[in-house]
C-alpha cells in the first residue's frame, strides 16, 4: 500500500477529503501540520458550542491507496482541479508491511499508577505487586492510562480515603477508565458521560470487562449532585463547562480537572473562581491536575 500526503489550508480539507474518497482511497486522515509546536490547535466538540472545523489552518492529509499507480493517479487528478489551488503534494511513499496487531500490542505495556495499582492490557499478566488492576486495551475512545492527564486523575482517585468517593460523575469519559478506577476504589454509584457514542459504548464494554457497574450515556445522563466530579478533557472546553461541572459538585464534594497545561493554570482558576477555588494538585510532564472542594 502507498500513502499520498498533501498539505491543505483549512477551507480545502473537506473538498480534498471528499475527492480522495471518490478516487478510491482506502482511508483518509487529517492531522495538524503544526502539531507539537506553539502553533498547534485543539479541535473539540462540546454541548452548546459550535461544531469543530473539518481541519486545522495548516492540515496534513494522508490518503492510503492499494497501489503506487492509484496514488499517483489521484495526485495528478487532484493537481488539475481548481480547488487544489493553495494546496501542495508532500509526497508518495510505500507503507511497510507489518504485523499491525503485534505492533500495536507492543506499544501498550502495563502502566503503574501507584506501586500496587496498574493498568494492564489483556495480553499481559498483571505485575506481581499489583493488588488492584484495570484491564484495558486501546480502542476507539481516548484513555488507555498512558497519558499524564489520565495517570494523574487515577493517582488522585487512588489516594482518597477508602469509601470517600461517594457518587461519581466522569464527564467526557472516553474509554471509561476514570469511572472504572473510581469503582475499583469503592464507588458504587457512577455516571460516565460523553458526547461521542463510541465512547459511551466503549465505557460500558470496558466496565463489563472489569466486573464493575456504571451507567454510561450522553451528557443528559448527568443529573443532580455528585461527591466526586471528574473531567479529563482540555482547557478550553473546561472553561466553557465551568458552571455546569461546578453545579454537579455536592456540598463537601470534590471537582477534579485534567487536560490542562501548566501555563493554563491561571486562566482556569479565573474561569472557576465564581464557583469554586481551583488549586494545582499534581503535575507531570508539563500537564497539571486541578482540584477544588465545595
Amino acid at each position: 500500500m502507498y500513502e499520498l500526503s498533501l498539505m491543505s489550508p483549512q477551507d480545502r480539507v473537506e473538498s480534498l477529503s471528499d475527492a480522495l474518497d471518490a478516487l478510491d482511497a482506502l482511508s483518509v486522515s487529517v492531522e495538524d501540520a503544526d502539531a507539537q509546536t506553539d502553533a498547534e490547535q485543539a479541535l473539540f466538540g462540546e454541548p452548546g458550542m459550535p461544531p469543530p472545523q473539518d481541519g486545522w489552518q495548516r492540515s496534513r492529509i494522508v490518503a492510503l491507496f492499494a497501489s503506487q499507480a492509484l496514488a499517483e493517479e489521484a495526485r495528478d487528478l487532484l493537481q488539475a482541479q481548481e480547488f487544489f489551488d493553495g494546496c501542495s503534494v508532500l509526497g508518495i511513499s510505500p507503507l511497510e508491511d507489518q504485523d499491525w496487531v503485534r505492533l500495536t500490542q507492543a506499544q501498550f505495556t502495563p502502566v503503574d499508577i501507584t506501586p500496587d495499582f496498574w493498568i494492564v492490557p489483556t495480553w499481559h499478566e498483571p505485575p506481581a505487586q499489583a493488588t488492584r488492576t484495570i484491564r484495558l486495551d486501546p480502542g476507539l475512545a481516548f484513555g488507555t492510562g498512558t497519558h499524564p492527564t489520565t495517570r494523574m486523575c487515577l493517582r488522585w482517585i487512588a489516594r482518597q480515603p477508602e469509601g470517600s468517593l461517594g457518587r461519581v460523575l466522569d464527564y467526557g469519559c472516553g474509554s471509561g477508565i476514570l469511572a472504572i478506577g473510581a469503582a475499583k476504589f469503592g464507588a458504587q454509584d457512577i455516571d460516565a458521560v460523553d458526547i461521542d457514542l463510541a465512547a459511551v459504548e466503549s465505557s460500558q464494554q470496558n466496565a463489563h470487562a472489569n466486573g464493575v457497574q456504571m451507567r454510561s450515556g450522553l451528557p443528559e445522563l448527568a443529573q443532580g449532585s455528585y461527591q466526586t466530579v471528574l473531567a479529563n478533557i482540555l482547557a478550553t472546553p473546561l472553561r466553557v463547562l465551568a458552571p455546569l461541572l461546578c453545579a454537579h459538585v455536592a456540598a463537601g464534594g470534590h471537582l477534579v480537572l485534567a487536560g490542562i497545561l501548566e501555563r493554563q493554570a491561571d486562566e482556569l482558576k479565573q474561569a472557576y473562581a465564581p464557583y469554586l477555588p481551583l488549586q494545582v494538585a499534581d503535575t507531570q510532564e508539563g500537564w497539571i491536575l486541578m482540584t477544588a472542594q465545595r
